[in-house]
């Protein structure tokens, strides 16, 4: 096992809290060097006592970061649809009915065309920071093809969902394809799979519907996530709350009454601005969320609808300038943030035993990725120890 020593540091960010009454949520840390040995963090201290190595890597007083985590993505899938988005700039609403475009396309794709696309989009994402991605399956809605989605992303990441309800499939009862979801397709996905989700919204599930979908995957060992009040007020963050998950995601369309249920249940909120961004509705109110104690994270929703980015350089940037949350918020969002809302401990975050999963930005603060909107800020990445 060889070591490396990471020296120079002008601003490392640990994610590791002083002490709770400390307003630094960054743990942030300044003429810091850290020590990896094999795929961990083994040392973190002053750069003038860093101890030796194997190997040492001077970050010239740049910025080191945890390498972000994303929560949300839905990368497996074949087809284009620039032509939806060219008409929602020029004033068409966004609707969940274009989700069954990528359907027809993902299912005439071959194993190997869906496998190659991912891989060039999870090295788009490694080269932009992210180190550690969530994978939902939903543009199959068959059983063979949501299991061969799920099997396919199961090559890149273990955080994989099972989203066969995404929608009804054209021409399907609604009813029908939920027992399927719940029944055939749910034993067929499962092996593959770590999570189940549903999206609860007009034109996709209702409640009862989602409910049944998540229980019945909790039944066969998946933990629960959800999809929900993206296009407007409705029950799914009630509901994510009611049934204790982990996370729901989007929450753009919130009651005071769901603002309290995620507060009291401890239920993350993963918000996704680039959706926003890419489908002109109103922004989430982080701030709203973080004054009330709502505990807040940060994905891409990286998908060929209603978001197609895989930067979370860019949805920190957004969710600074158009949600209210601080630079510092957004980049715990986006980091620690993003791993709470997979369950994980030992990224998001750079402490001795933590995964060496870091980000070394060509600026000297974390303040630059929300500063130099769009700017490539990331020159080096080091997942599981190993520069990439």
């Amino acid at each position: 096992m060889t070591s490396t020593l990471l020296t120079g540091i002008g601003e490392l960010v640990t994610n590791d809290r002083p002490d709770e009454r400390s307003d630094d949520p960054l743990g942030v840390r300044r003429d810091a060097a850290l020590v990896v040995e094999g795929s961990r963090v083994a040392w973190i201290g002053p750069a003038a006592s860093a101890p030796a190595a194997d190997e040492v890597v001077d970050a010239g007083g740049r910025a080191v970061v945890p390498g972000f985590v994303d929560s949300h993505s839905h990368l497996v899938f074949a087809g284009d649809r620039a032509e939806e988005f060219a008409a929602r700039m020029a004033g068409t609403p966004y609707a969940a009915g274009g989700i069954r475009t990528t359907v027809a396309a993902t299912r005439a794709a071959t194993d190997e065309q869906l496998t190659s696309h991912v891989a060039r989009l999870v090295a788009e994402m490694l080269r932009q920071g992210t180190t550690t991605v969530e994978i939902k399956s939903g543009y199959g809605l068959s059983v063979h093809d949501e299991a061969r989605s799920l099997a396919v992303a199961r090559q890149f990441t273990e955080e994989t969902t099972f989203l066969g309800a995404h929608v009804v499939p054209a021409d399907t009862d609604a009813a029908a394809y939920v027992d399927l979801v719940t029944g055939p397709m749910l034993e067929a996905c499962a092996p593959h799979a770590r999570w189940v989700d549903a999206f609860c919204e007009r034109g996709a599930f209702d409640a009862d519907q989602a409910r049944a979908v998540l229980t019945a995957g909790a039944a066969a060992g998946l933990r629960g996530r959800l999809h929900a009040n993206q296009l407007g007020p409705g029950p799914g963050v009630a509901l994510a709350c009611e049934l204790g998950l982990l996370a729901v995601d989007h929450c753009t369309y919130l009651s005071d009454d769901d603002v309290a249920a995620l507060r009291d249940s401890g239920t993350i909120a993963t918000l996704l601005p680039g959706v926003e961004f890419s489908t002109r509705q109103p922004y989430p109110d982080a701030r709203a969320l973080l004054d009330a104690g709502v505990r807040v994270a940060l994905a891409s929703d990286c998908n060929p609808g209603s978001c197609f980015t895989s930067s979370l350089p860019l949805c920190i940037a957004l969710a600074v300038r158009e949600m209210g949350m601080t630079p510092a918020e957004a980049l715990h969002a986006a980091t620690a943030g993003g791993a709470a809302a997979l369950g994980l401990t030992d990224v998001g975050r750079l402490t001795v035993g933590a995964r060496a999963d870091l980000v070394l930005l060509d600026a000297p603060s974390y303040l630059h990725l929300a500063y130099r909107p769009g700017v490539p800020l990331v020159a080096g990445v080091w997942q599981g120890g190993r520069p990439v």
